[in-house]
């Protein structure tokens, strides 16, 4: 089963109306003594019988690409909705979602979105709900709470950390994005731009971040499955990455960006060459010029360049 597949499936159990009797049942003894933590706030565990549990596991794994085959799903818990309280958050959910569905012509465009946290941070939101606007791994887009597509948890993995028993720990949400526009890196926005829009992204046609505005942060998200997992190789994958663009004697950052410019659009450039004056008038340092360059630019499109410089190919 590919992603898409995996994807089209996810979207059709979670989106169930009636979210806890879409078929799960909980096994108590499908999950480690470890993850009991979350047990209390009305997560339960599903079984590895479970389809739900499959689906979720299969599609986390799969995302998480080389990292996968190094990562362990230790249980996955499901909001069974067991209190007064928290059934009311999903009808509140599902009466938002009908609201900018009629704003917006019919269609709410509710995703699914990955959040990652400390297990005390989990806690709190399946709890209270989201009290402020998490950082984000990486370069911000914009103040809200920022959540990965469906086919990136790897960049909130990234923003969980391990807790006392080993185990990392993010949140599977539905969110409501409504009409989405786009957010520049390194923006200060803080709300929808005009009434049009409903939430942010960091692309509109291939979104790989979602940014709820802090308004909208308990009314137009909805926390549904925890994933608890265990891979010891994301301690490693940050310094892996920063390696993706090392700093050369043999391309200048001028260089570079003269032969970025044939290649990327005027917006594009326009932010690489506010980065690279920033970073000449010392206001930024070296290596948060250099993740800007690759936020901006993409290590796809970096690395072609430089390969191809360095074989003496022109771009």
């Amino acid at each position: 089963m590919d992603q898409s597949d995996v994807e089209s499936q996810i979207s059709f159990t979670i989106d169930d109306d009636e979210i806890s009797d879409s078929g799960s049942v909980c096994d108590a003894s499908a999950t480690s003594p470890l993850c009991d933590f979350f047990t209390s706030d009305g997560f339960l565990p599903i079984g590895e019988a479970n389809m739900e549990h499959g689906l979720i596991k299969s599609s986390f794994l799969l995302s998480m690409g080389p990292m996968g085959k190094h990562t362990n799903v230790v249980a996955i818990h499901k909001n069974f909705m067991l209190s007064l309280t928290r059934k009311a958050r999903f009808e509140s959910f599902k009466l938002f979602s009908q609201a900018v569905a009629e704003k917006c012509g019919g269609n709410a465009n509710v995703r699914h979105g990955w959040y990652g946290g400390t297990r005390d941070e989990i806690h709190g939101i399946v709890n209270h709900g989201f009290s402020q606007c998490g950082r984000p791994n990486g370069q911000s887009y914009g103040v809200g709470v920022h959540l990965a597509s469906l086919k990136f948890p790897i960049d909130c993995a990234l923003s969980s950390e391990v807790d006392g028993d080993g185990l990392r720990h993010i949140l599977l949400c539905r969110v409501i994005m409504g009409n989405m526009e786009a957010v520049c890196p390194g923006s200060t926005q803080f709300h929808p731009s005009s009434q049009k829009f409903d939430s942010g992204v960091d692309n509109v046609l291939a979104p790989r971040r979602f940014i709820v505005w802090s308004a909208n942060m308990n009314s137009h998200i909805f926390p549904a499955f925890i994933i608890s997992f265990k891979a010891p190789c994301l301690k490693d994958f940050q310094r892996v990455q920063a390696k993706v663009l090392k700093p050369t004697s043999l391309m200048s950052f001028s260089a570079l960006i003269s032969l970025l410019s044939r290649l990327l659009n005027p917006s594009k450039m326009a932010l690489i060459d506010k980065s690279y004056n920033d970073f000449r008038g010392r206001k930024l340092t070296r290596p948060q010029f250099i993740h800007r360059l690759r936020l901006t630019a993409g290590d796809k499109l970096l690395v072609a360049v430089l390969k191809r410089h360095t074989q003496g190919v022109l771009c």
